[in-house]
């Protein structure tokens, strides 16, 4: 039985994905989460889920740092993207930092069952309408090489780096994951140099850089 995670802050939009997932997968269970935090805490709960639908902008996540996370920490599941944003160039970025597929906000509902379905059968998917556009917009290299470093680090070192990026201390960092303050140093040292940095606050820049804006925030503006 299929095990998927809908999240979205939008309780309309996550109950349309949901319905979308039930009607792609008769027998699939389907959880939500509102924000980062709860998907994460879902994925740490249940090792069996097998696909998560993100947004790229809920509490929590704002652009593809959420996206990392996961792929950091729970390698083994599918992510789809979902985002009002439909720029190819922020589609082709979260392809290379590991997105098994990306659907569109404005997509109908059976884009919505062709993507899961896809995907759940270990196929990358895109709209149609995207599908050009993506394939000639080549990689940017420094997002291809950032993808490549923070994939290169640990489930449990990505955790500290996002705990650095949040302005923790070491000893704080100790406490909130339970370990010895020497083992969050001990991470750190191997995350600079995974990640080429020399300090925390280069460390917590690379985080910044997968930052995007939200579009639904900038037309309200």
């Amino acid at each position: 039985m299929p095990s998927l995670l809908v999240a979205d802050d939008h309780p309309l939009f996550r109950a349309a994905l949901r319905q979308a997932a039930m009607e792609a997968v008769a027998d699939a269970e389907i959880r939500e989460a509102g924000s980062l935090d709860a998907v994460l805490a879902a994925l740490e709960a249940d090792a069996g889920i097998d696909l998560v639908l993100l947004d790229l902008h809920m509490p929590g996540n704002h652009g593809l740092a959420g996206l990392a996370a996961i792929r950091a920490q729970y390698p083994g599941v599918a992510v789809v993207v979902v985002s009002a944003n439909d720029d190819p160039r922020v589609v082709r970025r979260a392809l290379d930092h590991g997105a098994a597929g990306y659907l569109p906000k404005s997509a109908g509902l059976d884009e919505l069952r062709d993507a899961i379905r896809a995907v759940l059968a270990c196929e990358q998917w895109l709209p149609g309408s995207l599908r050009a556009a993506v394939a000639r917009t080549q990689s940017d290299s420094s997002d291809a090489d950032l993808a490549a470093r923070l994939a290169s680090l640990s489930p449990q070192q990505f955790r500290v780096l996002t705990l650095v990026a949040e302005g923790l201390l070491n000893k704080q960092i100790a406490d909130r994951l339970d370990v010895q303050e020497r083992t969050v140093k001990a991470h750190l040292s191997a995350i600079f140099e995974r990640l080429r940095v020399r300090n925390r606050t280069q460390a917590s820049v690379v985080l910044r850089e997968l930052e995007l804006a939200d579009p639904a925030r900038q037309l309200a503006s």
